[in-house]
């Protein structure tokens, strides 16, 4: 059974997974959205209400019917996410790899600022707390954010397993809080009339610019799409029926109390702890805590999804990713986490305040959504085959609020052009990356393996010649078969010919579906020449030197492969046959003329390069195993030297 079938069968325990997976995010927006909103303007009816309608509309345009009706049907082999969509529709639009690249940096963007102020805004409700008015929050909610990410180090799955419950115990306090205070003022249920939104965008006083906080609501959306794999399709549609009735109860008790609690303006309360009745303040904190570190820890996991994804699609440089747990899928990446601390730790320090963050946060994620947006489109006509103008008329409503939402949303750059570096570096690392390697790739040549068996053979015959190894293997981008690189053929029979028993050469082909693994075995000449093709989904760690000791062990089982005892005698004290993995790697060689764009891009592929892993540790390549050789990419030589004879 695939893993879709598995994550879309609906019981009572997947439903609990998919409320405390997905929906931290999203749902911790009520603690501070409405406040946003109504920031230290007059309340009155056409703000609340105008605000209040704008929210319920986004949740249902945004939340339900792009991402729970159209985007979730995107799923590739059952996983969800940017890479994933982009992985389905590649080959329709070679020009897609910007949106990808800008829908991936904004949504890591997103991983340092929404921890910081889903924390704040829960722990400063000890200030509503009588003799805890003052008390500083800023080191409680550095304490918790260092907590949590040291933690990521031993996995989650513990943790985890806690989470369903108390999500269901925060929607189910939302949605009563709310409903305690719409009974008392059951009018505010006009504030779902579409009109109200209308009235508030184009009357009201610079109406329009209160999308950038209305925008607020909805900005777990891009979660429940990337977080399909661990829960399906079907339990996030369920789920999410009780989750938005939660929500929009709490907007409206909020909106209700706003407009009965007497003062004109909010003074710095907090409508959501408002509601709550003073006794009890303390358990809806502690809730309202869990729930927000649900929420970060749900980004912070996805952020390392991104990372591994970006990295076996070749957006990302290798760098170290460990499983600590056995749980499927459930990565660690110890340098995105420390990006990721250190960013959070400098958010709350910058901003100090949650209200401070509001006027900063929303800004990447329209990016993201606009990003979705335009690859959902090329899914829906190519994959889907649904009628062009049909997608047309849906990409122009989708683009019509999306833009709405990134004008309002652009004003909030003065206060945090510090975060645009960071989005900065995020993407010109990953259109670096890919396309330098693209250029590399330019200069590979590729050669017929078949040329060379003749003298491949001769050399493994020839005594006269030292033996490097039994095995002697190399790693290939050569897909077909029947191809080899010229710098392998180079490195065999170069300087020092490497004389072997058996050569082999092993290509990893990513996949384009997230768990594949498998293997063809081409024998070129018995016993002698062998090519062997591993295809390895995009989410999977690729562990080389043992899928491929599991293939010999396999070929040996099944006599297709002769391990027998050689005649130099060099199995007489192990029977064991030596392993040697060539590792090729290429530096810049010092002949090359570049154009300015090729130099650039190719001078930072190869810092970062050495920034990222070794290819030996990024393939699973025992070190005593490998031996790496270095060998110069000239990629336009120099020609013209004005050198004189005297």
């Amino acid at each position: 059974m695939n893993k879709s079938n598995i994550t879309n069968k609906v019981t009572a325990a997947s439903l609990l997974v998919a409320l405390g997976i997905i929906y931290g995010d999203i749902g911790t927006s009520p603690l501070y959205v409405l406040k946003a909103i109504i920031g230290t303007k007059a309340i009155t009816e056409n703000l609340i209400f105008g605000g209040i309608s704008c929210i319920f509309w986004t949740l249902m345009i945004q939340t339900t019917i792009k991402y729970i009706w159209l985007t979730l049907q995107a799923d590739n082999h059952g996983e969800g996410g940017i890479f994933s969509l982009y992985a389905l529709v590649k080959r329709y639009g070679k020009k897609l790899v910007i949106p990808t690249i800008l829908g991936a940096t904004t949504l890591l963007a997103d991983g340092i600022i929404t921890p910081p102020i889903s924390v704040a805004s829960a722990v400063e409700g000890i200030q509503n707390i009588k003799g805890l008015e003052n008390i500083q929050t800023v080191p409680i909610v550095m304490v918790i954010l260092s907590f949590l990410f040291f933690f990521q180090r031993f996995g989650t799955q513990k943790v985890g397993g806690t989470f369903g419950p108390i999500m269901v115990l925060w929607f189910s306090m939302l949605f009563v809080l709310g409903l305690s205070q719409i009974m008392h003022f059951p009018s505010v249920l006009k504030a779902l009339n579409p009109y109200y939104a209308y009235q508030l965008l184009t009357q009201y006083p610079k109406g329009f610019w209160l999308l950038g906080a209305v925008f607020l609501a909805t900005t777990g959306a891009e979660a429940l799409y990337s977080d399909l794999g661990h829960c399906g399709r079907q339990n996030i549609r369920i789920t999410w029926l009780f989750v938005k009735i939660a929500l929009v109860t709490n907007y409206l008790g909020q909106s209700a109390w706003a407009l009965h609690q007497g003062q004109e303006f909010l003074n710095g309360r907090n409508p959501f702890y408002e509601i709550m009745p003073e006794w009890f303040l303390i358990p809806g904190i502690i809730i309202a805590t869990l729930a927000t570190i649900i929420a970060s820890q749900a980004l912070i996991s996805g952020s390392y999804t991104l990372i591994s994804e970006a990295i076996n699609l070749n957006f990302w440089p290798r760098v170290a990713v460990r499983q600590p747990t056995e749980t499927k899928g459930q990565i660690y990446i110890p340098s995105v986490n420390n990006l990721l601390w250190v960013g959070c730790i400098m958010m709350i320090l910058y901003f100090r305040s949650s209200e401070h963050m509001e006027a900063a946060y929303g800004f990447s994620i329209t990016v993201a959504m606009m990003m979705t947006t335009i690859l959902l489109s090329y899914f829906l006509l190519y994959k889907k085959h649904w009628n062009k103008y049909l997608v047309f008329g849906i990409l122009t409503i989708f683009a019509t609020v999306e833009i709405s939402f990134f004008i309002a949303n652009v004003s909030k750059i003065k206060e945090r052009w510090m975060f645009l570096f960071f989005e900065l570096f995020i993407f010109m690392v990953m259109y670096v990356w890919y396309y330098a390697r693209k250029i590399n790739n330019r200069f590979t040549k590729f050669e017929e393996l078949g040329k060379h068996i003749h003298r491949l053979n001769e050399l493994s015959e020839d005594d006269a010649v030292p033996k490097f190894a039994t095995h002697l293997i190399y790693l290939t981008k050569a897909d077909r078969r029947h191809e080899i690189e010229e710098k392998i053929i180079k490195s065999i029979f170069s300087k020092k010919p490497k004389r072997a028993d058996v050569y082999w050469f092993v290509h990893i082909h990513r996949t384009t579906e997230p768990y594949t693994l498998s293997y063809n075995v081409t024998e070129l000449l018995d016993d002698k020449v062998i090519k062997v093709n591993i295809h390895v989904g995009f989410r999977i760690q690729p562990k080389t030197e043992l899928y491929f000791k599991k293939i010999v062990r396999e070929l040996v089982a099944n006599k297709e492969l002769n391990l027998h005892i050689r005649p130099d005698g060099s199995s007489k004290y192990n029977s064991e046959p030596d392993f040697k993995f060539v590792v090729i790697e290429k530096f810049l060689s010092v002949e090359n003329e570049f154009t300015l764009r090729d130099g650039l891009l190719l001078n930072a592929y190869f810092k970062l390069k050495h920034l990222g892993q070794s290819d030996e540790k990024a393939f699973g390549l025992d070190k005593s195993d490998v031996i790496v050789e270095d060998i110069p990419l000239v990629y336009q030589p120099q020609n013209n030297v004005n050198l004189l004879r005297e």
